[in-house]
């Protein structure tokens, strides 16, 4: 079985869609079509109203700064909806929608730094890098 050519190295693809009415017509009508450069992982909200029942679903291809600190679930300001967001690293990861605390998550192949941390040598972080180091 071969792989197809991607335009670039490391070159994937998301489900892509904006404002679908559930995960089944976002990811039925979603383009097949490579993620653009600086793009690395795949991104999902998933907007529910009090039951539970999706309202809308949108999907995209983002740059790490799109995922730090955006993923979760929150009850929105009108109290009667919940909006629950994941990012995942992977051709293709984001098939299913979050919709609680354990699936909104950000899942990455490679640990994401804090900001001013590019490799396990950080001052800040030394017993993670031990850790990290450990398992690697």
């Amino acid at each position: 079985l071969r792989t197809p050519a991607t335009p670039f190295p490391g070159g994937f693809k998301c489900f892509t869609c904006e404002d679908a009415r559930d995960n089944y017509d976002c990811n039925r009508w979603a383009p097949d079509v490579f993620c653009p450069r600086g793009s690395r992982y795949c991104y999902t909200r998933h907007l529910m109203d009090g039951l539970g029942a999706s309202e809308s679903v949108t999907k995209r291809c983002v740059a790490v700064r799109d995922c730090v600190g955006a993923t979760g679930c929150r009850t929105l300001a009108d109290a009667r909806r919940t909006e629950c967001v994941s990012c995942c690293e992977g051709n293709i990861c984001n098939l299913p929608v979050p919709r609680n605390h354990s699936d909104a998550v950000f899942s990455t192949e490679i640990p994401v730094w804090p900001s001013g941390a590019s490799s396990c040598h950080s001052a800040r972080w030394p017993v993670l890098c031990a850790l990290l180091s450990a398992l690697m």
